[in-house]
């Protein structure tokens, strides 16, 4: 159950020529691929590309029609091996997945798919996951189009320009034989903009029909002494083929190249950051009609020298905008401009920054520096962030001591069935002392921060387990302890984990979050699942494929939400004399795809006019002895602090938002703890019945019987 449908949307799929489209960008490169003939599409889930993934499950129906074959793989690694159908057969084929890292996964297959190249057209469709919204390290993909030789599309963020690249990008993979590097940006994948369609191509060979028709090519495959020629074909006959392709085919695009003896060469993906940035100088409007020459690489790697010879001649000094470091590519224009005794001087991380994204703030005071020492009368504003930077006085100024700004990790969502996990590890661990604890990539990894502020280190998706498979010395009085969700333990976790510490005899505590989603990622189903899918195989239990592989000691916690029970599971885990690997399958629904599934549910009960109860928790005032420990030992968005109503006593109380989703860990975290009894749970009835009417009265003149005693003694203690 993914986060977002596009069952209504993919019917724009089947538009053809004639037709203007206004769609996303992921379902333009959705539509450009139909529009290319692609026979088979795979690929992993991680944004900024998750939707991709999702679109194309959506579309089953219109792939089917055409003969295109689709899967879900299991890793990266699976995704970019499916490319190897390219590799003898004239087949079109496109996988996707997040990078840096889904590309450090895939490296493997990418390096021999690159290395014995291919017939068919492939193109690795990468969300390029850098700067602002990352969730990983920062980290570019460019080295490794370098280090393999596959050719790295950077397009401008314009859906036609998208389109148009993931068309260029079969064309220039068949024309060199080589795969190809579509790098999406973040902003690409979600911005929305219009095309003009063409009619979808039914592949020339399906894989059925490959398939029927088997073929080898025994220079093709990885192997010395093939091997050794590989290398040689791509320096002599791919990389000329490319260069002349590209070059042939204008994908690089060069903007009023008359206009100025100065220029600027930039990245395709930072087009727009950098027509905004000379728009507020004056240099530029918001349709690109630029005053400044610009040369704009759509095509990453490999740097067509002449097309840059051609740009630099004749030019006083020219600005290059590339984002992160290495410099690859500033190095590289000065390779060519040095070789070709072209004296442009070339400014670029000495006028911008080293590292980190280039926005619209860095970009301008870049552009802004270099244009005042060589094109001053081209500037003609004066944005409000230069005059901030420059005088300390302006009132465009950031005057906010960086000290006073708190930071804003993020955090578990409200019902989280995660949280009473690290709630349970917290108390079992005030019994038997802290361990060590490898984490994982996946919301569990939100518990590095506090309250629970648990896990030292994260070395990748699926590794949390082989993470601490060092720490494991037999003389310890304590096991270390391993976090996975189960998204990753399927990734790899299940062997490069698991069954690394059954091998080794490693005594780790391992535990499965098991939400039944890789959550995430949007909430894709895995092998896990409990959903019941026509197209893949679910209800597989985690629990069964660790006994698989030799685990003997393993429980699966069904209801994570019994703060108690998960508590005394891992006591029971630290303490028994069972040698090897302890896993515990912690498993209950991610809540957001549970509420995605129950609100539209509750919403339609509503507007019938049906009974709808909704369960609430809430915190007695008069109870509550104001000391937090329940927002310490939970963490949850909805338990917060409010005034104390008790004039006697200042120190804030706790309060239950609105927000509250009915989890109960709350209340079973205070128990488990033993915490003040302050919380209660209540119903909320939409809709009630004449017996809930009922009930409701009776309940509030029997409260109000009882509490007329109290209420005689407050009386009679403000008379005295």
């Amino acid at each position: 159950m993914a986060e977002r449908s596009f069952a209504n949307e993919v019917g724009k799929l089947r538009q053809g020529a004639g037709s203007t489209l206004h769609v996303e960008g992921i379902l333009a490169v959705t539509k450009a691929l139909l529009q290319s003939g692609v026979a088979y599409v795979g690929g992993y889930q991680g944004a900024p590309i998750s939707h991709l993934m999702d679109v194309l499950g959506d579309a089953k129906e219109v792939l089917d029609e055409l003969g295109v074959y689709f899967e879900n793989s299991a890793s990266e690694a699976t995704a970019a091996a499916m490319l190897a159908a390219s590799v003898h057969y004239p087949l079109r084929g496109a996988v996707t997945f997040k990078s840096p890292v889904g590309t450090n996964v895939a490296s493997d297959a990418l390096a021999n798919l690159s290395s014995g190249g291919v017939t068919g057209g492939a193109l690795v469709i990468l969300g390029e996951d850098y700067g602002e919204g990352s969730s990983i390290m920062q980290e570019r993909s460019h080295a490794f189009a370098m280090k393999s030789q596959m050719w790295l599309l950077d397009p401008r963020p314009n859906i036609s320009a998208i389109v148009d690249a993931v068309e260029a990008g079969f064309e220039l993979s068949e024309a060199s034989n080589t795969p190809v590097f579509l790098q999406l940006r973040l902003r690409s994948c979600h911005l929305h903009g219009g095309f003009e369609a063409k009619d979808n191509k039914r592949p020339p060979m399906t894989v059925t029909e490959a398939i029927e028709q088997p073929t080898r090519d025994v220079n093709r495959i990885v192997l010395p002494p093939a091997s050794f020629l590989h290398e040689k074909e791509k320096i002599e006959r791919r990389w000329p083929a490319a260069v002349e392709y590209i070059a042939k085919r204008k994908l690089n695009e060069v903007f009023g190249n008359d206009l100025a003896d100065v220029g600027i060469i930039v990245q395709g993906g930072l087009y727009n950051t950098l027509n905004r940035s000379m728009e507020l100088l004056g240099c530029s409007d918001a349709f690109g009609n630029t005053q400044i020459p610009m040369y704009v690489m759509n095509v990453a790697y490999p740097v067509i020298d002449e097309e840059v010879i051609d740009f630099c001649t004749n030019k006083r000094a020219v600005l290059l905008i590339e984002e992160g470091q290495p410099d690859y590519i500033e190095q590289n224009i000065n390779t060519v401009l040095r070789r070709a005794d072209i004296a442009t001087k070339l400014h670029g991380k000495d006028m911008l920054t080293t590292a980190g994204e280039y926005t619209s703030l860095v970009v301008t005071r870049g552009l802004h520096e270099f244009l005042t020492a060589y094109l001053p009368e081209a500037i003609t504003g004066e944005p409000a962030l230069l005059r901030a930077a420059d005088d300390p006085r302006s009132p465009f100024a950031i005057r906010v001591e960086p000290q006073i700004v708190q930071p804003r990790p993020p955090g578990l969502c409200t019902g989280c069935p995660e949280r009473p996990i690290f709630s349970g590890l917290k108390l079992a661990e005030r019994e038997t002392g802290k361990h060590h604890i490898s984490a994982d990539i996946g919301c569990h990894l939100f518990a590095i921060n506090a309250p629970f502020d648990l896990g030292a280190t994260t070395m990748g998706y699926g590794l949390g387990s082989a993470g601490a498979a060092a720490l494991n010395p037999k003389d310890a009085d304590r096991a270390t302890i391993a976090v996975m969700g189960d998204g990753g333990f399927w990734h790899n976790g299940l062997t490069s984990g698991v069954g690394n510490a059954v091998f080794n005899k490693n005594d780790q505590v391992l535990v499965v979050v098991d939400n039944d989603y890789a959550a995430a990622t949007g909430g894709q189903d895995v092998l896990s699942s409990h959903a019941d899918l026509g197209a893949r195989s679910t209800q597989h239990p985690i629990e069964k494929a660790v006994r698989g592989v030799g685990v003997e000691w393993a429980r699966t916690i069904d209801d994570t939400y019994d703060v108690t029970h998960v508590r005394d599971t891992f006591l029971e885990a630290f303490t028994t004399d069972e040698p090897g690997p302890k896993v515990l399958v912690m498993q209950s629904e991610c809540q957001l795809n549970r509420q995605r599934r129950e609100k539209p549910k509750r919403a339609q009960a509503l507007k019938a006019g049906k009974r709808v109860v909704r369960e609430r928790f809430g915190v007695d005032p008069e109870t509550c002895t104001g000391d937090h420990a329940c927002i310490r030992v939970s963490g949850c968005p909805s338990l917060t602090i409010t005034d104390n109503p008790d004039p006697m006593r200042t120190d804030p109380i706790a309060t239950v938002l609105d927000s509250c989703v009915g989890c109960g860990v709350c209340g079973a975290n205070a128990h488990a703890a033993v915490l003040c009894p302050s919380f209660y749970r209540t119903d909320v009835v939409d809709n009630p019945t004449l017996r809930d009417r009922v009930l409701a009265r009776l309940r509030t003149w029997w409260i109000g019987m009882l509490s007329r005693g109290d209420e005689r003694r407050a009386a009679a203690m403000e008379v005295y």
